[in-house]
């Protein structure tokens, strides 16, 4: 390319120094006798050859030109677009939406209550390096701590839209990660129950999980309210630990079992979130909670095949150690099918009795009995995959709450989409 630039450029010197050199031996006069007319029409095709030959090599120069302008424009061009794939594969988004129908039938309320909720959450995570990642996450509903749905109604009027995680997610140790901030509950629950952790809660503080695929920690450091100011409640936190394993008993067979202990000192205190709602837990004469709470969590599941579908059975116990009745939960129950691909099903079954001092009413599942504690009863559940991340379930609760066992009834019927 180089040398066929050089040859370009000198060409046209060449070629004035020819012509000049022809035209002073056919314009002299000495030359003109001398020169017959076969040898000037020679020179003269040779002077056109020549000159044709300039034009094609200086086209053949801006060409080259213009094509080097282009492999650098389209290089730019290139590397903006890797810049920009580059930042899109750090990041990664994921959400879901569920729109229900609910009617509750509450033996204390004089008629029954229905209304359309939806759910709608989104998450964002980063991979700032190979160990750091960060997410957010955005959520409908109120700032209730156990629940995401948000009622339809007011008119049309705007609804809600909340900061539902804020995290950072360490993983420079093999099968470990660290996480601070707004997370997903960092504990496991046998069969996603929410005997003790309502499965919205998102706890606040530092938390550490370890999974080896055979075993597994976790602990957490979290906050009931961390600032101390003058006029506000004390600072307030809690923490829990957990251990258990995971046993492959054979190639269709899987069994989970471990132990978790959770202290949570707010004896003194009153209510969190809603001062008035101490959701089922015991006050003292003053309004504040009377026991501590520190819990004591047996579980175990097991997971199987029965006729080709997928099929567990789990229990879960508690019992607050600091309380001196009405201090154990219970949760048991059966899965079987899995709603994942179109057409696919599945059907679940659980007991419960949770008593009203066993855990804290604050954390529990929030549907089970109006939500908190001192209620006992049944819930069925079903659920079919309509499409792919698009599927439709019922679930039905008959529970009976406080000592004197007053019925609440709730129905719940569902359409959820993920992406």
């Amino acid at each position: 390319m180089k040398r066929l630039l050089t040859t370009a450029r000198m060409q046209p010197l060449k070629t004035c120094g020819t012509a000049l050199m022809a035209s002073s031996l056919l314009f002299s006069t000495g030359s003109l006798a001398a020169v017959s007319d076969a040898t000037v029409e020679k020179l003269m095709r040779q002077v056109e050859i020549l000159n044709q030959r300039v034009k094609e090599l200086e086209a053949a120069d801006e060409s080259i030109r213009s094509e080097t302008v282009a492999l650098k424009e389209a290089s730019s061009s290139v590397t903006r677009i890797s810049d920009k794939l580059a930042w899109a594969e750090k990041v990664k988004v994921k959400g879901d939406f569920r729109y229900r129908y609910e009617n509750i039938d509450d033996e204390n309320k004089p008629k029954d209550r229905n209304r359309s909720r939806v759910r709608a959450r989104i998450e964002a995570q980063a991979q700032v390096n190979d160990t750091w990642k960060v997410g957010l996450g955005l959520a409908s509903g109120s700032d209730d701590p156990v629940s995401t749905n948000q009622t339809l109604g007011g008119g049309g009027s705007s609804k809600g839209i909340n900061l539902d995680m804020a995290y950072f997610d360490w993983s420079g140790i093999e099968n470990t990660h660290v996480i601070g901030g707004k997370f997903k509950n960092p504990f496991y629950k046998p069969a996603k129950n929410g005997l003790i952790w309502d499965g919205d809660y998102r706890p606040e503080g530092l938390a550490f999980k370890y999974d080896n695929g055979q075993f597994f920690a976790n602990a957490a450091f979290m906050y009931l309210e961390s600032d101390d100011k003058a006029g506000s409640k004390d600072a307030e936190s809690f923490w829990g630990t957990q251990l258990g394993f995971n046993a492959a008993l054979s190639d269709n067979v899987e069994f989970i079992g471990g132990v978790s202990y959770y202290d949570i000192p707010v004896m003194g205190s009153t209510p969190f979130f809603d001062s008035s709602d101490s959701f089922g837990n015991t006050l003292a004469l003053d309004g504040t909670y009377q026991n501590n709470y520190e819990e004591l969590e047996l579980f175990a599941e097991l997971k199987t095949k029965v006729a080709d579908l997928p099929f567990s059975v789990f229990v879960d116990w508690v019992e607050n150690q600091d309380a001196d009745d009405n201090e154990t939960g219970l949760s048991a129950g059966l899965k079987l099918g899995k709603a994942k691909n179109p057409g696919t099903w599945q059907m679940a079954y659980i007991y419960q009795d949770l008593e009203a001092d066993a855990v804290l009413g604050l954390t529990t599942d929030s549907d089970f009995g109006g939500g908190g504690t001192d209620s006992k009863g049944h819930i069925f559940k079903g659920g079919y995959a309509i499409n792919k991340n698009t599927s439709f379930a019922v679930t039905y609760f008959i529970n009976e709450n406080g000592d004197a066992e007053t019925d609440y009834d709730r129905l719940q019927v569902d359409l959820k989409f993920k992406y």
